[in-house]
């Protein structure tokens, strides 16, 4: 059993909505590779949810501010080739990526508002 097989399934095993087959979790049983990538996908999971109960109200031109910073050159990949699992990683590491953007963006305003307080 190869890990590249195995890690599309991480993800789903990570948040229970999906069970390791015999072969599957033999191999992550003994696979140090796949076992880490499972611990990182639980952290995930954790962290996002501790942050269900946060609001922070946005200042004006935040958006603005995360697409600009976010405007690399663009890459079009044609989603309709991909298998379904292909399709649903590529749309979570998407909103992983503007998540993590705005996440930098918002911590950085309020790193130079503490600056600006004090």
């Amino acid at each position: 059993m190869l890990c590249s097989t195995i890690s599309l399934e991480l993800a789903e095993i990570a948040d229970g909505s999906a069970e390791l087959v015999d072969d599957s979790r033999v191999h992550v049983e003994r696979c140090i590779r796949c076992q880490a990538e499972l611990v990182q996908y639980k952290k995930i999971l954790r962290g996002l949810t501790s942050l269900q109960g946060e609001f922070i109200v946005p200042d004006d031109g935040l958006l603005e501010e995360i697409l600009a910073t976010v405007q690399p050159p663009a890459t079009v990949h044609k989603l309709h080739r991909l298998n379904h699992k292909h399709r649903k990683v590529a749309y979570i590491s998407s909103i992983a990526a503007a998540g993590a953007a705005g996440a930098i963006v918002l911590a950085a305003r309020l790193a130079s508002r503490e600056k600006v307080a004090s």
